[in-house]
Parts: structure tokens; sequence; C-alpha cells
């Protein structure tokens, strides 16, 4: 890489990653049917994420104004609740609730993540511009402008993801939610090329945050509020783009001072295919269990299994689970958990619980279920193992697998079979049978949190695909009000 003159005041060229960064969101035509019917599920999943994580007063607690009163009357929404906000802390307020159960959808890569976390912002500015609009006598905009804002943001964050390892240096994978939620949400803004770069220059000087929080012995809730936060901050990133504040044009090049030098080891991005809508056709939604998608399949095994060790719990010698390096580095963990962020991060307990239960739902992670002794016991029993299979599958493109099998022991030298499953029912692979369940999910989620009435009506919305995309965004988010 070439690095400008130190010493000089000259302005470079901005970077040509964020300038293809930003001409991706100005100017890229979608034309990917899977991607647009993929991107309204998506939605569909993300809303339900967020009506289930309103029963845990944790994630309530963060929602509304950031202090008392400050409120914006015919502001953004903040679905499921009362609260109109301005669109940055509507955009925290949405982000939480997505994130909060660790439920909705997931890309993992070089680098992991959550890429509908940036419906935070998209969701949030959409509806600010809609009432607006409406109030103005404009046009509001439609829930297709929405999906295809999603669609972008998923590629940033993915295609990002892809050869970039953020975690191996340190940083939380939030990063990307900020970059693609600043490009999306400028551009909605109406930002052109040159204001998109302003503002993601201005994130990349962001840096990013640590990981501490997601890993022992510091794991606990911030993880689940950290995507909200950077819905937040990349809003106002746009915003200020959008007054003319100026940008920083070799924010990730610049020698010494710049984000490669300082947070990267002087290492450019490695990209491995352009920027398009492969991330939203290839997306893995969690739809059966709210766990670390690392684990997703190794929860699928241990259901399989629970009716053979159901009533052998006490007989169990020991158990072997074998699964990709990631997992290995992520969710393998021993010792005391101190919260429902440590346990669900964990895959020793989560296997435990659908062996010993035959479920695995949110509140199998909650301290009164924890305390139950039989969890432990199976924990201190199990050993996690890396298969290089289930490694090369997870990182061919083809495939994009999450590998784990599960196998238990008993104390008289008989045992189960090894169950192995290669991809969750979340996986594109197995979308034929892991729609109905995502619409089974959301429908049971609104009904859980809505008056019934509305409940129905939002339900009977989400089975008429034409209808949803036509309707105006202000229309979907006041469906959603108490």
């Amino acid at each position: 890489m070439t690095h400008p003159d130190i010493r000089s005041a000259a302005r470079p060229h901005p970077d040509a990653a964020m300038v293809e960064l930003a001409r991706y969101v100005a100017e890229y035509s979608i034309d990917s049917i899977e991607a647009w019917d993929t991107a309204r599920y998506m939605l569909l999943d993300s809303l339900a994420c967020a009506m289930l994580a309103m029963k845990f007063p944790e994630c309530v607690k963060h929602l509304g104004p950031l202090v008392p009163g400050a409120v914006l009357p015919d502001g953004a929404r903040v679905p499921g609740t009362s609260w109109q906000l301005d669109p940055a802390q509507a955009a925290y307020n949405i982000g939480v609730q997505i994130r909060w159960l660790d439920f909705n959808d997931t890309w993992l890569a070089a680098e992991w993540g959550h890429p509908s976390d940036n419906l935070g912002a998209v969701l949030a500015v959409a509806d600010y511009l809609s009432r607006k609009a409406v109030r103005e006598g404009g046009t509001p905009l439609r829930v297709r402008e929405v999906l295809g804002c999603a669609i972008k943001a998923h590629e940033i964050q993915g295609c990002y993801a892809l050869r970039n390892s953020f975690n191996r240096v340190g940083l939380d994978h939030v990063i990307l939610v900020r970059l693609a939620s600043t490009a999306v949400a400028t551009h909605m803004l109406g930002g052109d090329v040159d204001d998109i770069v302003n503002a993601i220059s201005n994130s990349w000087l962001d840096n990013g945050v640590l990981r501490a929080y997601r890993h022992a012995p510091n794991t606990g809730p911030r993880k689940s509020w950290a995507a909200g936060d950077a819905c937040r901050r990349a809003v106002i990133h746009a915003l200020n783009a959008r007054k003319g504040c100026v940008g920083y044009p070799s924010a990730l090049s610049a020698r010494t001072w710049g984000f490669y030098d300082v947070a990267f080891g002087g290492r450019p991005f490695e990209f491995e295919r352009p920027l398009g809508s492969y991330v939203m056709e290839n997306i893995l939604f969690k739809i059966s269990y709210p766990a670390e998608f690392h684990a997703q399949t190794a929860v699928e095994c241990a259901m399989a299994l629970h009716a053979q060790v159901a009533g052998r719990i006490d007989a169990i010698d020991r158990i072997e689970i074998h699964t990709q390096e990631a997992g290995t580095r992520i969710i393998d963990k021993t010792g005391p958990l101190a919260n429902y962020a440590d346990r669900d991060h964990c895959i020793q307990y989560m296997v435990a619980v659908p062996l010993i239960f035959g479920r695995l739902t949110a509140v199998d992670y909650s301290d009164e279920r924890a305390a139950d002794p039989r969890i432990d016991a199976l924990r201190a029993k199990t050993s996690v193992r890396e298969d290089p299979r289930f490694t090369r599958d997870y990182f061919d493109p083809d495939k994009r697998y999450i590998g784990n099998s599960v196998q238990v022991f008993f104390k008289d030298g008989t045992a189960t079979q090894k169950v192995t499953v290669d991809y969750p029912i979340g996986h594109r692979r197995r979308r034929d049978e892991g729609i109905p369940v995502l619409l089974d999910k959301f429908a049971a989620a609104v009904e859980a949190h809505l008056p019934a009435r509305q409940a129905r009506s939002v339900i009977e919305l989400s089975r008429d695909p034409a209808r949803l995309d036509l309707l105006p965004v202000h229309h979907l988010l006041d469906l959603f009000a108490l």
C-alpha cells in the first residue's frame, strides 16, 4: 500500500474502499428476486425478535428517550411501545430490541455478526422520513424501500466480514453495523456519493469497541445493546454529513493515524467478491433457538438425543462436542456463568439444557433455570474439540456450513450414536423447511405482545407480500404501536 507523505498537508483522494462502498449504496440496482423475498422474511423475523424482547425487563429499561421527556411528537416509532423519538435514539431502541435475545439473523465468516442489526438505523430513519414527507405534503417511504436499504446494509456488513477479522485484533463486530448503517442512512437522508464517503470516514475514525463484554471473564448484557449503540452513532454520522460536516479522505490509509495502521496491523481490507446481494441471499436465520449461531446445529443434535438420555442424566459419563474452530474460540466456556449473556455464549450450556429438558428457550438462560444442578454437572462432563472438516466447510463460499456433532457416553460403557448436523434450519439450503417455522415464530411473537385484533392485522399483512411492500413505512410501525 502506498502512503501519502506524512509531512504533507495536501488533501489526498478518498480511500478507494470508501468510494467503492459509497458508489454501491448510491448507484447499485438490486435485481435478485431471491434477495427481495429473503429481505421481506428478514424484516418479519427482526420484528418478531423485537416483540419477544419486550418480555424482558433488562431490555425494556434501555427503551425510550435518552433522558426523560426527550420525545419527538410524530417522530420515529419504537415498535411494541408508545415511544416516538428522534431518529438517532429510535435507532438505538430498535437495535436493542432486535438484538436483545440473540435470536436475529447471523453471518459467519472471518468476522461474525448479525446484519439485521442494521434495521435499527434503517427503520428509524425510514419512519422519520416517511412521517416528515406526509407532514410536508410529500410521498412517504414504502416498505419496499426499506427492504432495498436492508439488502445493501446486509451486503456491506457481510462482504467486509468475509475476509477481514476484526475480532482477531480485539474489536467487536458492531464496527461493521456502524459502517453499513452510516452508509445506508446517509443515502436515505438524501446524501450523494461524496456525503456517504464523508460520513463513513467519520465512522472509521471512531475505531471500534473492544470485545471484552462478549468473552469470559467479562461477558455481560452490553452485547445485547452494542448494535443499537452502533445504529445510533451511524445515524448521527449520517445527519452530520447531510449538514455539510467534512470528511477525512484517508481515514483508513493515513500513515500512523489511520485505521489500518492504528487498528489493523497496517493491512488494507481484503474482499472476496464485489458488492451485490449475495449476503441477503445466503443469510442465516435463527429460527428455532435463541443461541449463539456457532452452536445452533449443536442444539439440534442435542434435541435429537434428548429422548435417549433424558431418563439417564445421572448415568452420563461424558459428552463430546465437535465444532468449528470459531466455535472453540467463542463459546467453549468452563467455570461459573454469571448471567444470561454468559450462558447464551456457552456451547456446553446450550447442549446440556436440551439434553435434559428437550428445549432451549430464552427463559432457559435465566438465573432460576441455571440453578438446576444438572446443567452445570453436564457442563463439567463435556469436552469441546475442533473438527477440521467443520472448519473447512464453514469457510467454503459454496457451503457456509456451521456443523456440530454431539455424542453422549454412559458410565456402563454404552453410548448414543454420534449425531451430526452440517447446517441449521435457518440456512439457505433449508429455506423450504425453515420459512414456515420463521412465519410461525413471527406470529407467536406478535400474538404474545400485541392486543389480539392488532396482532391479527399484522399477521394478515405478513401473509400478503405485495401489500406489505407497498405499505408506507410509518403505517407498518403504527401497526406495532401500543
